[in-house]
């Protein structure tokens, strides 16, 4: 086969890597970015950050002292404000039209410094480091009973074996056979002291600690429950020990039948076991909350609703004058002219970044003014495509735009997402959002009446007879989104 040259002309889209980063800033998170730029501003001195993220933060001085940071920034950039007009003036006499490479006095076109910025005075407690309190866990709370309650060394190293075994919740999985079984034989540990040592840790607060299953739990509770009448108190015991699968699924005909009661007596040791708590542990966990920090906020101006960018999560970036005028000086040789090339895409590709984001929300808002009017029942149905024939954009854009991107309104905050969804058709031919009809169905079944309430396929009707167009199934699904139990676990006494 012989070997030859041809040439071809071909088209094909390239992405440049100022593209690349554009399309990587705009799809990342508000936390994401700030950790991409906080890692770009360690490996590029061409960068600066004009705003401070410690504002306000205590700082340890060189002689001691304790100051905010925001008392030593205003300090330190009276000079550097004096001295701005003249380095501003230096730089532009080197430049051609301002587009020149070397300097950095062109804060038009690399600096982010137009973003507004809230200046807040810090207060008085906000001037003092604030030291978090000591959270106390369950094995430091149960042990620092059984010191008070314990003597001996022996009963206390049981009691503190036992405390170890307990979950998160306070439930003891393992059995004692097995902890004894693990247990060295010439301890001598025999299984009536650990289970004199599982009573014991039982005793403590809060109640319900050392259960092996949910009914004993329950039944510890209830037995140190106060002010509860005899027979009440022996009728949810009966309950819990015996009868729990009717209780949780709410068989109440069965449950009066086996107990030979009437509804009165029924509701009565009802109430006693809602006062439980099947989870005694869980009061100690010590998960953090999570925040979400809103990227847009939406009010009601004289022009209707209005979407502004949240300045708080904008980073204010700008090229160092110092290095600037190094590369100026070199002439542009080294690699600081590439670096600055980078931090002037940088700067240009967050301009674009927010202002998307602007526009993105903005239109949304156009079209879900009903929402912010009336709530979540006057959502209308809404997709990608309309919004990107819209603004001129292409849908995966919209959607990096849309993830993880949060509005802040007056009904709450919401993820731009959100305000996406499939559509129902209703009788007039018309359609309507799901989230309105998810909508609809909470309030359907918050207004029902507990004893009787509605079932999918009578929410279904309901739908209908409003002339949206629901299956029973459609509804079933709904109402799982929403976290709602079926009709059987809904009703009361």
């Amino acid at each position: 086969m012989k070997q030859t040259l041809q040439l071809r002309i071909s088209q094909h889209l390239a992405l440049t890597p100022q593209l690349q980063q554009s399309i990587r800033l705009l799809q990342l998170s508000t936390l994401e970015l700030h950790q991409e730029l906080e890692q770009i501003l360690s490996e590029n001195p061409m960068l600066e950050r004009v705003d401070d993220p410690l504002d306000h933060s205590v700082r340890l001085l060189a002689d001691g002292a304790i100051s905010t940071a925001a008392s030593s920034s205003a300090s330190s950039e009276a000079p550097a404000a004096d001295a701005a007009p003249a380095s501003g003036q230096e730089a532009e006499a080197g430049f051609e039209g301002g587009e020149s490479a070397e300097g950095g006095g062109a804060d038009s076109d690399w600096s982010f410094d137009d973003v507004a910025r809230t200046s807040k005075a810090p207060e008085d407690d906000d001037a003092r480091p604030q030291l978090e309190a000591h959270e106390v866990t369950l094995r430091e709370h149960l042990l620092e009973q059984m010191r008070v309650t314990v003597r001996e060394t022996r009963d206390r190293a049981l009691v503190e074996l036992i405390v170890d075994a307990l979950d998160d919740n306070g439930y003891l999985e393992e059995p004692l056979e097995e902890i004894h079984a693990r247990l060295p034989e010439e301890l001598g540990v025999e299984l009536e002291e650990l289970r004199v040592a599982l009573r014991l840790v039982q005793s403590f607060e809060p109640a319900g600690i050392g259960a092996r299953t949910p009914s004993e739990c329950l039944a510890l509770q209830i037995r140190r429950m106060p002010k509860v009448a005899l027979v009440t108190r022996r009728r949810a015991l009966q309950i819990v020990e015996n009868h729990l699968t009717l209780f949780a699924q709410r068989d109440f005909n069965k449950l009066k039948k086996a107990l030979d009661c009437d509804d009165e007596d029924l509701r009565e040791a009802q109430q006693v076991i809602r006062c439980c708590n099947p989870h005694p542990g869980a009061l100690f966990a010590s998960d953090a909350s999570d925040f979400v920090v809103p990227d847009v906020i939406v009010k009601k101006g004289k022009n209707g609703w209005q979407v502004m960018l949240n300045h708080d999560v904008m980073p204010r970036l700008r090229v160092n004058a110092m290095y600037a005028s190094i590369l100026k000086q070199n002439k542009g040789e080294g690699s600081l002219s590439s670096q600055l090339q980078e931090a002037k895409w940088l700067i240009k590709n967050m301009r674009q970044r927010f202002d998307t984001i602007l526009r993105v929300a903005q239109a949304i808002v156009d079209r879900q003014r009903n929402f912010f009017s009336h709530g979540a029942v006057a959502m209308r149905p809404l997709v990608l495509r309309e919004i990107a024939d819209t603004l001129g954009l292409h849908e995966s854009t919209i959607s990096r735009v849309t993830t993880q991107k949060y509005m802040l309104t007056p009904h709450g905050m919401f993820e731009l997402k959100y305000f996406f969804g499939s559509h129902v058709a209703t009788e007039a031919g018309g359609e309507a959002s799901s989230t309105a009809i998810r909508a609809l169905i909470k309030q359907l079944i918050g207004a029902e009446d507990p004893k009787n309430p509605f079932s999918d396929s009578k929410i279904a009707d309901m739908l209908g007879e409003q002339g949206m167009v629901v299956a029973r199934r459609t509804v079933a699904k709904y109402r799982e989104a929403l976290k709602i139990p079926p009709v059987n676990l809904r009703k009361s006494l």
